[in-house]
């Protein structure tokens, strides 16, 4: 896990919160299990092309090996760098599905935190499990190290498709960035994080799967502390002039392998030489000193910028209030970072920016509301073609992307299609990209299918509809019927035009419930704890027939309650999103005669607590 790191309120706060995450948005189709939400969708997701090769810079523009451009479109994955020393998540999914996921979600980059102590250490990791509730996972990563744990992760990454950005969180294993604000610590001092940034860059030089690396976490001057104690910019000072510190750090990596970018955040106070005033962003996102003073590196076309930036829900910042609008955001973007990109000096990473998964915190139209910041922030990256890391992919962050168990739906369909929005071949750039769909609708539905249609989009080739962010079909034309759906559920589709080299905004979007049976008046279900240990328990689920004919096949749903988690299933097949477990029937139990009933078992731990359930029959 990983803590807020609250700032002084002069100096901002950077996000990287830690809290479980909201309660899910939709279920899964019936017919859907998580490895098949993970393979069937990764072949039709308009993905940022993660380009082939190496990367460089051009003006403001990253470019592949063959000159094309390419954007970062990821995703921060986080856990090296705690005291856990290896990504989070791995006790309850296997890392090659997690990475799946990441890629079938229309990500190309994942941003990859690790600590010195964890470089140096390199540890076992105890957090890694081998048995989860499908099976055996994670079997190739028994014994091994922290640094063998993350070959694996990078290796995969690649066959995937993706590319990673290693990222020096901090010095001490731990939370969120070191409180010293500054690169080094009295354990770790400037030597060790040079020699570990050459460690890594030597074991991973024959990789092109690593392209980069993110020097270091959010330079900053301590909470409540005047300039210079912390992080500074362009006062030539060896101990604190984060500017000099990253190129020296940087040109020790590109001596090693001349093909990485380098990505150098800002601090947070700026004061220029001689003004004696302050300007105060977030943690690592006040880049005004690169103006005067830019970083200079021995090798050209490698300097990438990198900022991060929060909404009001870490720091009531003062340009958060009830005057705020999306230009005046835009101002104090262009103030802290956005010039170096308007400027065609580097381009500009935003390597860090999160929300919750509540609707209101992802879209807003309330003055100075956390919705208003994050849905601005997207389209400030879309409108400017800037690259960007999302925070956080982590279950277990109030911002995270996907529920604590890793499942691979994302825990908010609305953000994800919201973030799908800034992926692919920079959507709404050049005259090849049609405009985002409009009048999108609900026709009809049944228990297991929405039927949809929506206005054409002018130079479309297709469309992408996505279902609780995942990608369900790519008709050509302005309807699709979507399939396979469970009964009485709720679902939320947008749908996105796809032109020639590039892919629209998406569009607004709807919400429909399939209802409840087809031809079948419903059914009962019963939740009854059998067995309770110290622990644990063991529960059964009675489905009764309460319509005139038999079922075809029926759906049951519940909230897990707190504290609950779902261990084993039989007699019926699962899958959790967030905290709503969903079980349908198997081949053999789904025909129930009028009043007749069958069950399923499961076994559980933690809380008895009988959770409230629904069901569905067809």
């Amino acid at each position: 896990m990983r803590s807020p790191g609250r700032r002084g309120p002069l100096l901002g706060i950077l996000a990287c919160a830690v809290a479980l995450a909201a309660a899910a948005a939709g279920g899964l189709p019936a017919s859907a299990t998580a490895s098949q939400v993970a393979t069937a969708a990764h072949p039709s997701v308009p993905r940022a092309a993660a380009g082939s090769g190496y990367w460089h810079t051009s003006g403001n523009q990253i470019l592949d090996s063959a000159g094309n451009p390419v954007r970062i479109s990821g995703i921060n994955w986080y856990g090296f760098e705690t005291s856990s020393e290896a990504p989070n998540g791995l006790w309850s999914q296997d890392y090659k599905a997690v990475i799946d996921d990441i890629a079938s979600l229309g990500y190309n980059t994942i941003r990859l935190p690790w600590s010195d102590q964890m470089v140096e250490d390199n540890p076992v990791p105890n957090i890694i499990s081998f048995y989860g509730s499908g099976g055996p996972i994670n079997t190739d990563l028994k014994g091994l190290h922290s640094l063998d744990v993350m070959d694996k992760i990078i290796d995969y990454a690649g066959q995937d498709g993706l590319k990673v950005i290693l990222d020096n969180h901090r010095s001490e294993a731990g939370n969120s960035a070191e409180q010293n604000g500054l690169w080094y610590t009295s354990q770790y001092p400037e030597s060790s994080w040079i020699n570990d940034w050459t460690a890594l860059a030597k074991r991973y030089a024959s990789n092109p799967a690593v392209i980069g690396v993110d020097l270091r976490n959010e330079p900053h001057t301590p909470s409540y502390q005047s300039y210079g104690t912390g992080a500074t910019w362009g006062t030539g000072s060896m101990t604190t002039d984060w500017r000099l510190a990253a190129e020296r750090a940087g040109d020790a990596v590109l001596a090693v392998n001349p093909n990485l970018l380098i990505a150098v955040e800002g601090i947070d106070v700026y004061q220029a030489p001689g003004s004696g005033t302050s300007d105060s962003d977030w943690w690592g996102g006040n880049l005004e000193g690169a103006a005067q003073y830019p970083v200079q590196l021995s090798v050209p076309n490698r300097l990438v910028y990198s900022a991060h930036d929060y909404g009001p829900d870490l720091f009531q910042q003062t340009w958060f209030n009830s005057s705020t609008t999306y230009d005046s955001l835009a101002a104090v973007w262009n103030k802290f970072w956005g010039y170096l990109a308007a400027s065609n000096t580097a381009p500009v990473w935003v390597g860090e920016f999160g929300t919750t998964n509540t609707a209101a915190d992802i879209s807003s139209s309330t003055p100075g509301s956390q919705g208003q910041w994050f849905s601005g922030l997207v389209r400030y990256i879309k409108s400017n073609n800037l690259d960007w890391t999302y925070w956080a992919l982590n279950g277990e962050d109030s911002f995270g992307l996907l529920d604590n168990q890793y499942d691979p739906a994302p825990v908010s369909a609305q953000k994800q299609s919201l973030l799908a929005s800034i992926q692919g071949a920079s959507p709404g750039q050049g005259s090849g990209a049609p405009a985002a769909p409009t009048g999108l609708t609900v026709t009809a539905t049944t228990a297991t299918s929405v039927s949809l249609s929506w206005s054409a989009s002018a130079g479309a080739s297709g469309y992408t509809v996505y279902r609780n962010g995942i990608v369900a079909g790519t008709p050509t034309g302005t309807s699709y019927t979507d399939t396979g759906l469970n009964p009485g559920t709720a679902y939320t589709y947008a749908v996105a035009a796809d032109g020639s080299g590039s892919v629209s905004a998406p569009s607004a979007s709807v919400t429909a419930t399939t209802s409840a049976g087809g031809g079948n008046s419903g059914c009962t279900a019963v939740f009854r704890i059998t067995q309770q240990w110290q622990g644990g328990f063991q529960a059964t689920v009675t489905i009764t027939n309460t319509g005139a004919s038999a079922t075809a096949g029926w759906t049951v749903t519940w909230q897990i309650p707190s504290g609950q988690q779902i261990i084993s299933v039989w007699d019926a097949s699962t899958s959790q999103s967030g905290q709503t477990e969903t079980a349908t029937n198997e081949s053999y139990n789904g025909a129930i005669a009028p009043a007749a009933s069958t069950s399923f078992g499961l076994q559980g731990s933690g809380s008895t607590t009988v959770p409230v359930i629904s069901c569905g029959a067809r």
